[in-house]
């Protein structure tokens, strides 16, 4: 994968919006998985662990995937790869953590709105600073105006009586979730074009958040004790597989869009899903319709506007 041959700017934008839709669901299974074991952080390990799993399948049974299995390996022992690029799995673990403990109170579309405010602003710092694969994005009118659009629907997720009714460190984690998201998918297209496939970049985001997932789920039995027993259906486990699908899809197009954009276009497709989530099955604290429909004309002319108007 190599960003010299860009994809069209639609088609990058639709993947980002798939990426925003498969986010949208995995929060609210391991959001509904976390209360099940009551359990957040324990559910965010099930997720992981389902998802690595997967994985490990795939990359077996595909040749290319085993030899860049060899390019991460041989990277790490020539010190060629650092290690700060084998940590993206580490906000992926934060990100359903927070699944798990917010996103079947507040919604998904509340839920989604805190990962917008997050993920927006380091977004544009990361493009600035050229951090992602694409190299250093400018930050132009279109691209602010987009940023400051995702942040108005944020305000307006909080008008009534959300704040009422949710405490405010819940409200919290989403945003920290979304400053998260902006930089592991940086990391991980950084990866990817260091290996030569964002499939072994997805690898890793899961081994590494896997690991740090092992780390916190014990010292949160050590202090709450241990979760209730895992539910028996199925669909509850499908989370790590869409994270899988969403990861490695990330780790792909953002050397096409940059970091913001791609983050626009993800926040266009949860919210939008969101709002269909919420509405078939309401969760406790979630926002009222009339500031869901706001929430997601503001969210869609945030990405209009954040379009690039010409490449050169």
């Amino acid at each position: 994968m190599t960003p010299d041959r860009r994809l069209p700017a639609p088609v990058a934008l639709g993947g980002a919006v798939a990426i925003g839709v498969m986010t949208a669901v995995q929060a609210r299974i391991n959001g509904v998985l976390g209360v099940k074991v009551d359990n957040g952080i324990v559910a965010g390990l099930i997720s992981f662990s389902v998802g690595l799993a997967a994985l490990i399948i795939v990359i077996v049974c595909i040749p290319s995937a085993r030899r860049g299995v060899g390019r991460l390996r041989d990277g790490i022992r020539q010190r060629t790869i650092p290690f700060w690029m084998l940590l993206g799995g580490a906000c992926g673990a934060l990100t359903v953590s927070t699944q798990g403990v917010t996103a079947g109170v507040l919604g998904v579309s509340l839920f989604t709105v805190g990962v917008v405010a997050g993920q927006t602003l380091h977004g544009l710092v990361l493009d600035r600073i050229g951090f992602g694969p694409a190299g250093v994005v400018a930050v132009t009118p279109g691209r602010v105006l987009g940023g400051a659009l995702a942040l108005a629907a944020v305000g307006i997720s909080l008008s009534g009586d959300v704040l009422a009714t949710a405490p405010l460190w819940m409200l919290l984690l989403p945003f920290a979730a979304g400053v998260g998201i902006a930089w592991q998918a940086a990391t991980n297209g950084r990866l990817a074009q260091r290996v030569q496939s964002p499939l072994i970049a997805t690898f890793m985001s899961f081994v590494a958040g896997t690991v740090a997932l092992l780390l916190a789920a014990a010292v949160s039995v050590a202090i709450r004790g241990l979760p209730a027993a895992p539910p028996a259906e199925p669909w509850l486990y499908l989370g790590g597989f869409l994270g899988f699908a969403y990861i490695l899809l990330g780790a792909f197009i953002v050397a096409h869009t940059g970091v913001l954009l791609m983050g626009l276009g993800s926040v266009l497709g949860q919210l939008a899903a969101s709002v269909v989530i919420d509405l078939i099955w309401p969760a406790a604290a979630g926002p009222a319709l009339w500031q869901i429909v706001g929430m997601v004309v503001v969210a869609v002319g945030s990405v209009v506007v954040a379009l690039p108007r010409r490449r050169r």
